[in-house]
């Protein structure tokens, strides 16, 4: 196993795979000053993904995150010549192994001995992963939340096939460009953030199906509710500081029955056609007319205000 001894200067960044995540991290890695070098098999895929950034700029121009007067942008129409110049890797493409491993084979031959190479792969393990590289030692996970542009996490995983330092140079890296960065240190399916989010779901869809609520009453629930404050602290402080001050564990000597029979009575549903049928007839309702753009518009605008009443409280509070 290789080790990096000392932290290398970034200049370029390689881009695999720039479907929606991938031009969402060439938005945000452009505008942080790098140049970035891309690869994408879809003959649209440059048009896409400089419609993508142009699109993004403006909203990482309101953040503050914009540090050069216009992206830097290169295509290629192989893995391996858009890795070449690269000091760090984001790669993106499709959750398959066999794609993935594919992948692996075609850009290590060209990487430069310094480079790392971080996968955006949401449910996919790493030690599987690794197994598409003669070298795995500079090869890591880095999962963002979808856009990664405009939302802050970033998940770094490595284990002991990762060379010493890497995962520092990778959250140096993002931290970097704006990112909140987590360390996982026990792989599990799904990392953290995901295992989080359909822990929510699961009772979510629980609830609508046994009429509960509607599909637009349980959104509201979430984001009316405990997402507001999820959005600026995680629950484990939220509870230790609803026990008025006297920590988590007397919060968790008031409540832990009550939480006991909330979690007895939780649902365990799969994703049925029946329940993609009666979501989307919920999501339907819901959506009130309105198309995918502007959906999406409202959920990033709404998210860049948010973001920017963060930075000023932050700046406030010193």
């Amino acid at each position: 196993m290789s080790k990096l001894q000392e932290m290398p200067k970034i200049e370029t960044v390689g881009v695999i795979g720039a479907g929606t995540i991938g031009a969402s991290w060439t938005a945000l890695f452009a505008a942080s000053g790098y140049s970035i070098d891309v690869y994408d098999p879809s003959p649209e895929g440059e048009a896409y993904v400089r419609d993508y950034v142009e699109t993004a700029w403006p909203s990482l121009e309101k953040l503050g995150m914009v540090k050069v007067s216009e992206p830097d942008l290169s295509f290629f129409t192989s893995p391996a010549d858009a890795v070449k110049r690269a000091q760090f890797v984001q790669e993106s493409v499709p959750e398959q192994l066999p794609v993935k491993h594919e992948i692996y084979r075609q850009i290590e031959p060209a990487l430069a001995p310094e480079a790392v190479v971080a996968t955006s792969a949401s449910g996919l393990l790493v030690r599987d992963m690794q197994k598409g590289w003669a070298d795995p030692s500079r090869f890591i996970l880095a999962h963002p939340f979808n856009p990664p542009h405009l939302i802050p996490l970033v998940e770094l995983l490595g284990n002991e096939q990762t060379a010493d330092g890497v995962l520092d140079i990778a959250q140096a890296f993002f931290e970097g460009c704006g990112k909140v960065t987590i360390r996982v240190n026990k792989e599990v399916p799904g990392h953290v953030s995901n295992r989080l989010q359909a822990a929510l779901w699961r009772e979510a869809i629980h609830l609508v199906m046994e009429g509960v609520a509607s599909v637009e009453d349980v959104d509201k629930a979430v984001w009316a509710g405990p997402g507001l404050r999820w959005s600026v602290m995680g629950p484990h402080m939220l509870f230790s500081l609803a026990s008025g001050g006297h920590g988590i564990g007397t919060f968790c000597e008031r409540y832990g029955d009550s939480f006991h029979t909330w979690w007895d009575t939780m649902g365990t549903p799969k994703i049925t056609e029946e329940v993609g049928e009666a979501l989307a007839a919920g999501i339907a309702d819901a959506e009130k007319g309105r198309d995918f753009a502007s959906i999406a518009g409202e959920r990033d605008a709404k998210i860049i205000g948010a973001l920017q009443a963060f930075q000023k409280v932050d700046k406030d509070l010193g």
